[in-house]
């Protein structure tokens, strides 16, 4: 699969993909003769994996860290787990805050339609109340 078609079906433009290429996140794809990158389905698997840790809101350099293990063998699985483990309580703690910070909201919004409900009703009260 050429890059444009990545770009397409993962929604990452291919200058981030080229990015991930030379920061070592993704290890080196392969080209054609005429130099065109050719993603293998390694290659695709290793994007959407990126792509789900990135929109979970884990930071480049350890999923650089991660790949780079990932390269050195079964060797470091141990330490592979331990990353995404302390990467998974984190990503449960900020869930923990945004549910807190959605409870808030939505307390809020329900404040304001009460207010709003009290104020139709006043409204329907005055009209009554002139039509008598």
């Amino acid at each position: 699969m050429k890059i444009a078609e990545v770009s397409e079906k993962y929604g990452i433009s291919p200058d981030t993909l080229r990015y991930y290429e030379r920061i070592g996140l993704l290890p080196r794809v392969n080209r054609s003769e005429s130099g065109v990158r050719e993603y293998t389905e390694l290659d695709l698997r290793r994007v959407e994996f990126i792509k789900c840790m990135r929109s979970a809101g884990l930071p480049i350099e350890v999923l650089i860290d991660y790949m780079q293990l990932i390269e050195q063998g079964d060797s470091t699985i141990e330490t592979r787990k331990e990353i995404l483990i302390e990467q998974r309580d984190l990503l449960l703690q900020r869930m923990q805050q945004l549910q807190k910070t959605l409870d808030v909201l939505n307390h809020k919004i329900e404040v304001y339609e009460k207010i709003i409900l009290g104020k139709e009703k006043q409204m329907v009260q005055a009209v009554v109340a002139i039509e008598e």
